[in-house]
C-alpha cells in the first residue's frame, strides 16, 4: 500500500477543491458553447435572410417587368408618333384612312400598356413595402444574434480568465505536495473523476456513501501515513482524528 505523510495526504483536499473549480468551468464553458438561445437565434436570422432575399428577388423582377413595360409603351408612341407625321404630311386618301386605323389600333394598344403599367407599378409598391419589411424584420434578428453572441463572448471570456487564474493557482499549489503522492492522486483523478475525498465520520464524500463496518474497520486500523482508497468510487480517502 503507497505511503504519505499524513500532512501531505491533508494537501490533496485543496488540491481536488481547486480541480472540482476547473471542472466546473469546463462545464460552464460547454454549457455556454450549447446556449438554448442560439438556435432559436440563429433559425430567426436564417428565416429573416431568406425572406428578405426573396422580397429583394420579387421587386427585382417587378422592375424588370416595369423597364419592359415602359420600352414597349414608348415603342408604340414612336410608331404614332410616326403614323402621324405621315399622316399631316398627306397623300392618297385610302394611305391616309388606314394610317388612321393604324394610329387607332396603336392608340388602344397604348392604352392597354399603360394600364398594364399602372398595374405593375402599383404592385411594386406593395413588394417594395414588404421588402422594406423584411429588411426592418432581418436587421432586428442580426441585431439580436449580435447581442446575444457578445453576451456570450463576454461569459465565455470571463470563464477562460477565471479557469488561467485556477490553472495556475493549482500549478503552484501542486508543486507543494509530495511527488508520488501527487502522481497517485493525477492517476486516480484521470481514472475515476475525484483524486481524494474526506473520509467524514463513517462517509465517503468522494461517493456520498457510508462504508460498510468492514471496509471502515480495515481503513481506521490502517497506519496514518498509508494511502487508503475510497471502496465505491475509488479516489483517495483522507482521514483526520476529529473525522472520525
Amino acid at each position: 500500500m503507497p505511503k504519505a505523510p499524513a500532512a501531505e495526504q491533508l494537501k490533496l483536499l485543496g488540491l481536488q477543491a481547486l480541480d472540482a473549480k476547473l471542472r466546473a468551468l469546463d462545464v460552464a464553458r460547454r454549457a455556454l458553447d450549447k446556449d438554448p438561445r442560439i438556435a432559436p437565434a440563429m433559425a430567426e436570422l436564417e428565416a429573416t435572410s431568406l425572406a428578405a432575399r426573396a422580397a429583394d428577388d420579387a421587386v427585382a423582377l417587378a422592375d424588370g417587368e416595369l423597364v419592359a413595360s415602359e420600352a414597349k409603351v414608348a415603342e408604340v408612341s414612336a410608331r404614332i408618333g410616326k403614323d402621324e407625321e405621315r399622316l399631316y404630311a398627306g397623300g392618297l386618301s385610302k394611305d391616309l384612312e388606314a394610317l388612321q386605323k393604324d394610329i387607332g389600333a396603336l392608340t388602344a394598344r397604348k392604352s392597354d400598356l399603360e394600364d398594364a403599367e399602372l398595374e405593375i407599378l402599383e404592385r411594386l409598391d406593395g413588394l417594395r413595402e414588404a421588402q422594406a419589411s423584411a429588411a426592418r424584420a432581418l436587421a432586428a434578428a442580426q441585431s439580436g444574434s449580435d447581442a446575444l453572441r457578445a453576451e456570450l463572448d463576454a461569459q465565455i471570456a470571463e470563464v477562460a480568465q477565471e479557469r488561467a487564474t485556477v490553472a495556475a493557482e493549482r500549478e503552484e499549489y501542486a508543486a507543494t505536495i509530495d511527488a508520488g503522492l501527487l502522481s497517485l492522486y493525477e492517476k486516480t483523478l484521470s481514472k475515476r473523476g475525484v483524486g481524494a475525498a474526506r473520509l467524514f465520520h463513517g462517509t465517503s464524500e468522494g461517493s456520498g456513501m457510508a462504508l460498510s463496518p468492514g471496509d471502515l474497520a480495515a481503513i481506521r486500523a490502517a497506519a496514518e501515513d498509508e494511502v487508503v482508497f475510497c471502496p465505491d468510487s475509488g479516489c483517495i480517502l483522507v482521514r483526520s482524528p476529529e473525522w472520525s
